[in-house]
């Protein structure tokens, strides 16, 4: 068994950083603590009066030291955007990016784990979705950190875009961070330090799991997640680059894990989508629901089965300011190629100057909200069409909340609450994949 492994999250970037040092910190062989600033200046961290290429800051006792980040984003670019203090623990690097100073927490992925089981739910789940998502998180940083490795060590150029006359598709991943691992937000794992408070049930949790993975054929899983997958699972392929993963395949979020249409084929998905079919993840359950979302993703209801409406002025306006192309005033928006669970990856949109086909889920859902879109899954209806053939309203009628690849965090709580444990939870969402122990305590 190996060593505990160390994982970089880049926390933050701004031209201007203020942070503050609780306890006594080491940084280039003197120690400092309490409250700091530094500036990106030409170049360099401007930091103690000082230029200089980076800076690391290191607690003296790594038991009890932390730092606190002042004005950190969270939500992205999500409806529910926000800007809070946030406090961590482990080193802090400052490196810059992009002409902006990024934060960068170096800790372990144990002590990392503690934060995002509570930032990505609520702390107060139960026990088993507890130990399921440790096994996931922990699958999954360490498979971003490995193919970030064998990206870096090939030296080819990755390409998260495929452009044709006609038609882009992109897919947004995690190989865009070049200087650290992961990124703090909903593009990566939401991981907020030790802000959101912890519980002993989640410290109960990793350390029962720990040290634990998901693998397939001996190979770390690529262990996704997302809200509410709707009902049946998309798979990998469809949302990212174009490799099949065994144990990232289509099945139903039920017992019956097996009945389910063809979603792919826009009839089955049509109704699918217009109905409510019985899933883990169907449930208005308060008590459920506030296990895994925090209080600010409480905010989003129906999100099951969700609508969403457009005036044509309203989503020709939209998509202009979204995709920075003007397709004039849009006549329709046509479903071209669909996913297992009934995800749209690719849509084109027509319009009276322009006309494309874009893709994939994630890029057709910020295209078509002024934040994101629950999901791709959705069926288009044009209502009160003009004589030229425009509609006046578009309607969306859509299922699920998010990517729906991998664990179903809804589905599997409602299986925690209903006595499965968590490696049949993990099992139900990762198909024929083992449970491995990677590394001990050291």
């Amino acid at each position: 068994m190996g060593n505990i492994p160390q994982v970089k999250v880049g926390i933050m970037s701004e031209p201007l950083l203020e942070f503050v040092l609780n306890g006594d910190y080491r940084a280039g062989g003197a120690v400092y603590s309490g409250a700091q600033s530094a500036e990106c200046k030409q170049g360099k961290v401007l930091w103690n009066g000082e230029e200089h290429d980076e800076v690391l800051f290191e607690p003296c006792d790594a038991a009890s030291g932390s730092f606190t980040l002042i004005g950190v984003t969270i939500g992205v670019n999500f409806h529910w955007e926000r800007k809070e203090n946030q406090v961590f623990s482990g080193s802090l690097k400052l490196i810059v990016e992009n002409g902006k100073l990024t934060a960068v927490n170096i800790l372990s992925v144990e002590d990392y784990l503690l934060s995002v089981i509570s930032s990505e739910m609520s702390a107060t789940a139960s026990l088993e979705l507890l130990k399921a998502h440790a096994v996931i998180s922990r699958s999954w940083l360490l498979s971003q950190i490995e193919k970030r490795k064998k990206i870096d060590d090939s030296n080819e150029t990755y390409s998260a875009i495929e452009e044709s006359e006609g038609e882009v598709i992109r897919w947004w991943d995690r190989e865009d961070h070049v200087n650290f691992d992961v990124c703090a937000d909903d593009h990566c794992q939401r991981y907020q330090g030790i802000t959101r408070a912890s519980t002993e049930a989640v410290r109960q949790a990793i350390e029962a799991t720990f040290g634990k993975v998901l693998t397939y054929d001996g190979e770390l899983c690529d262990a996704r997640f997302s809200k509410c997958c709707g009902g049946v699972y998309e798979e990998f392929e469809n949302c990212w680059e174009p490799k099949h993963y065994p144990y990232l395949v289509a099945k139903r979020d039920d017992k019956d894990e097996d009945n389910f249409p063809d979603l792919t084929k826009e009839a089955n998905a049509e109704e699918w989508i217009l109905t409510k079919p019985k899933a883990f993840c169907n449930t208005t359950d308060a008590h459920i629901l506030s296990q895994v979302l925090n209080n600010y993703d409480q905010e989003t209801h129906d999100f099951y089965r969700w609508r969403v409406e457009y005036t044509q002025d309203e989503i020709s306006k939209l998509i202009r300011e979204r995709s920075g192309v003007d397709y004039g005033k849009i006549k329709d928006l046509q479903p071209v190629a669909r996913g297992t669970s009934g995800r749209l990856y690719k849509l084109k949109i027509v319009g009276d100057k322009y006309s494309r086909i874009i893709g994939k889920e994630l890029d057709i859902r910020r295209t078509l909200s002024p934040s994101h879109l629950y999901s791709s899954a959705f069926i288009v209806e044009r209502h009160d069409i003009d004589a030229d053939g425009f509609p006046q309203k578009f309607v969306l009628k859509g299922a699920g909340w998010g990517h729906g690849v991998g664990l179903c965090q809804i589905g599997a709580a409602v299986m925690g609450e209903q006595g499965y444990n968590y490696k049949d939870i993990l099992l139900h969402y990762f198909i024929n994949a083992q449970i491995t122990t990677l590394y001990n305590h050291e």
